[in-house]
């Protein structure tokens, strides 16, 4: 396993995310924890020690799972990240935070309660990575409230020890939201967690997000890697085209050697639901073998094969002359992810700017009239709008 750096901490360059860990049959989102042991173990044992974490993963359990099983190991021979929910959170009265969508239902807290909350389901004094989670048009407002006050408390418990590298994960529509928050907290964030794949280059802009981040010298951790598995099963007619020229590859090290070849990036989170998973994997890991310039035309072309999505090259001349003032390009980013099956690019236009509305479209043709690709967007934002509905 080889490793990289963030902050001049090494890390290793494939995370083990825990989120889908093997579970136990028939009973929703438990844990399988001797399968899941086995996992861990065999993570320790070949070089993996960026182990992430979050509140709300399995139900809650996954913080608790990993307390008890990351006990038999000496601190300081693993890296633990875990998260604060606040895109899942509303502030209430008197200091109180409430939780919603799902964690809706759970007690009022307040952001100490909760911190130390995860501190002591994960058995711990502190913690290596901690993450503001999914930074997003939607989170920002709580995020961004000065009487609610996360980050500011963050740092605090950053002076006081308890976190020793401080960062925030990602699924906002638009890079100009990441480059935003970064510049708003210059300096107190140390590296990005995104949703980055080669399929998502485009459709979701990961590109932009990558440039973004790199404009503020921060390293990357990934998340969805192969697009929740999608691109570790690719269609028969494309896995012919890469066997063609590496027949032993799956595509998932296809998938996660493309990662390799961004220089931003530091981890590669794979959430290894099986003992083959992590085997494979880890061998894809043991030295640096980014995918070539051909081989990554020949993603690209797959990727694009695979694809039913709207052609937007986010020029903003459609903005220009909408009556509505809607942002319709980062719209258009929304559709192409829910179009291809990332539940994640979903957001709910009430709770958002309105100019993140497209039920506020009343089919002017405007926009359409001035795009040079010539897209129909009146008819995508009617479709945006019952896919949001739905």
């Amino acid at each position: 396993m080889y490793d990289n750096e963030i902050s001049g901490v090494k890390v290793s360059a494939l995370g083990l995310g825990n989120m889908r860990l093997p579970k136990v049959e028939g009973q929703g989102e438990k844990i399988d924890r001797e399968k899941a042991q086995e996992i861990v173990d065999y993570a320790m044992s070949h070089g993996i020690t960026y182990f992430d974490t979050a509140y709300r993963y399995h139900g809650g359990e996954s913080e608790l799972f990993l307390g008890e099983v990351m006990k038999k190991y000496p601190r300081e021979s693993y890296l633990l990240a875990s998260k604060f929910p606040g895109h899942m959170m509303v502030k209430k009265e008197n200091g109180m935070m409430g939780f919603t969508n799902l964690l809706a239902g759970r007690p009022d807290t307040t952001v100490d309660a909760l911190f130390h909350e995860q501190l002591g389901k994960c058995q711990v004094d502190y913690f290596d990575f901690y993450l503001l989670h999914n930074v997003c048009e939607k989170s920002l407002p709580f995020y961004n409230d000065p009487e609610v006050g996360v980050v500011p408390y963050l740092q605090e418990q950053k002076r006081l020890g308890k976190i020793r590298h401080l960062g925030f994960s990602s699924h906002a529509i638009s890079a100009d939201t990441i480059d935003a928050f970064l510049t708003k907290y210059e300096g107190v964030f140390e590296f990005v967690q995104i949703q980055l794949n080669y399929m998502d280059w485009k459709i979701q802009d990961a590109r932009g997000k990558v440039e973004a981040i790199a404009r503020h010298g921060l390293k990357i951790v990934v998340m969805e890697g192969v697009r929740g598995g999608r691109l570790a099963n690719l269609p028969e007619a494309q896995m012919e085209r890469l066997r063609a020229v590496r027949p032993e590859d799956s595509a998932a090290r296809w998938a996660l050697r493309w990662l390799q070849g961004i220089p931003e990036v530091a981890v590669v989170l794979s959430g290894m639901s099986t003992l083959d998973q992590i085997t494979e994997n880890v061998e894809t890991f043991r030295e640096p073998n980014p995918v070539s310039q051909p081989e990554k035309e020949l993603l690209q072309e797959v990727a694009e094969s695979m694809l039913s999505w709207v052609p937007c090259t986010g020029c903003r001349y459609c903005t220009e002359g909408c009556p509505m003032e809607l942002d319709i390009p980062r719209m258009i980013t929304a559709y192409n992810g829910l179009k291809n099956g990332d539940h994640m690019a979903g957001y709910r236009p009430e709770e958002e700017d309105p100019s993140l509305d497209p039920g506020r479209c009343i089919g002017c043709g405007s926009c359409a009239s001035i795009c040079p690709q010539n897209i129909g967007i009146p008819e995508i934002m009617r479709e945006l709008a019952q896919m949001l509905s739905r």
